[in-house]
């Protein structure tokens, strides 16, 4: 067996013909031999954009409340280790290798992927360290994700919008039948998209999971420098903004609270908890604004829904003499919908290809920006670090870089900035 993390990695790199394999099958059986039965409460997060920031407001707030979290989420940007977290600390090499070897040695012929065995891998450390509740983000889609083998006592669908339609389906409706299957019978069912799919509804009625939607069983209004939220349960009122920042982030913290209100007879919560885990909560690459100047701003915006959300961002900045973006992104997403929604906002575009095996050529993506009809200027760089370090070098102190299109580009830009996670 491999005895380094990096080791590990490779090798579950090898053990199955896909990247993706949709199904529960594998690691349900894997999951039955390990005798994986968490006892704790678990909230799984899915959703077309939102997952993340929902991830670390519950991780943050639970956290401030006492509770020993464990949290796994994905893709990670720098290191495998920020995909799982235990009391708000990476998961060590040790105890994911510790945690591989012990799926290695029960798995026998089943051919796992690389992030069913990586779920398998979190959970096994969240039981080890005995954490009070566990937090899951959904790789892909939900009914068929790995994490849905663990039956969630609170289930979260962020937003729906059309992403990874060679999997979920080409309709909103048929990807929201895919997020729904996180739902459980009996259990609290959130959903935080205000146009709810009348999929999300058909399945929770269907299944008999309780459905609480954003504006009508839980909602927030937002004021000057605060907001209030409310729901079934009481209200929470003069809460302050979450340090994420952007438009949306009122959503996704009042669809945290929802879970937080689904569960507060196991895991009661004050409002001094909210309050300083709002404050508190971190996440790298989500409208991610670094101090300097001039200002860079990272965001994994990979699909046109999430581009719309970072172009409203932006627009809502104070003025700059000029924007620049640094631009890569994957060959299979909707290139052309992602330059269309940030086209008013961008200057000059530095495209770059990545490194990675779906990445789009620089030359590529030039030529969707072109096709698309975009007013700024295109400019063409082998990698990310390369048009970062341009965009650096033209721009002036009052001007604002945004590098943007995928977790691999915001990984990059970091690694060449010097950044942590």
């Amino acid at each position: 067996m491999p005895n380094t993390l990096a080791g590990w990695l490779t090798y579950l790199e090898s053990l199955h013909p896909k990247t993706i394999a949709l199904g529960l099958e594998r690691v349900a059986q894997v999951k039955q031999r390990l005798n994986l039965n968490p006892d704790f409460p678990v909230i799984t997060v899915g959703g077309t954009n939102g997952k993340g920031s929902v991830c670390a407001m519950l991780e943050s707030i639970l956290h401030a409340a006492g509770y020993r979290v464990g949290c796994y989420t994905s893709p990670h940007l720098l290191h495998y280790n920020e995909r799982v977290r235990i009391a708000k600390q990476q998961a060590s090499d040790v105890e994911l290798c510790a945690s591989f070897e012990k799926i290695e040695q029960v798995r026998d012929d089943i051919p796992l992927t690389y992030f069913e065995f990586g779920t398998l891998a979190a959970m096994q450390c969240f039981v080890e360290h005995k954490v009070e509740v566990a937090i899951l983000e959904v790789g892909l889609g939900g009914r068929l994700d790995a994490v849905n083998a663990f039956d969630s006592d609170c289930a979260v669908v962020t937003s729906v919008d059309i992403d990874h339609t060679d999997y979920l389906g080409e309709t909103r409706e048929q990807i929201a039948f895919e997020k729904a299957g996180i739902f459980r019978a009996g259990k609290v069912a959130i959903c935080a998209d205000a146009d709810v799919p009348q999929a999300i509804t058909d399945y929770a009625e269907k299944i008999g999971a309780q459905l609480w939607c954003i504006g009508s069983e839980f909602g927030f209004t937002p004021h000057q420098g605060q907001w209030d939220y409310r729901s079934m349960t009481g209200a929470r009122n003069a809460l302050p903004y979450p340090a994420l920042r952007g438009a949306f982030q009122l959503n996704n913290a009042s669809a945290a609270l929802a879970a937080l209100d689904a569960l507060r007879d196991k895991l009661p919560v004050s409002m001094e908890a909210v309050r300083r885990g709002l404050v508190e909560v971190q996440l790298a690459g989500r409208f991610q604004v670094i101090p300097g100047r001039p200002q860079l701003i990272l965001d994994v915006a990979h699909n046109p829904h999430a581009a719309r959300s970072l172009a409203q961002n932006l627009a809502g900045l104070p003025p700059c003499p000029h924007t620049w973006a640094v631009f890569a992104m994957l060959r299979d997403k909707d290139m052309a919908g992602v330059a269309a929604a940030l086209d008013p906002h961008i200057d000059t575009w530095l495209v770059a290809g990545i490194a990675a095996p779906r990445g789009a050529a620089a030359g590529e993506l030039a030529q969707v920006l072109q096709n698309t009809g975009v007013r700024g200027d295109i400019q063409a760089f082998p990698d990310v670090g390369e048009a970062l370090r341009y965009a650096y070098n033209a721009a002036g102190e009052n001007d604002r870089i945004t590098a943007f299109g995928s977790f691999y580009t915001v990984a990059e830009a970091m690694a060449a900035k010097g950044l942590k996670f």
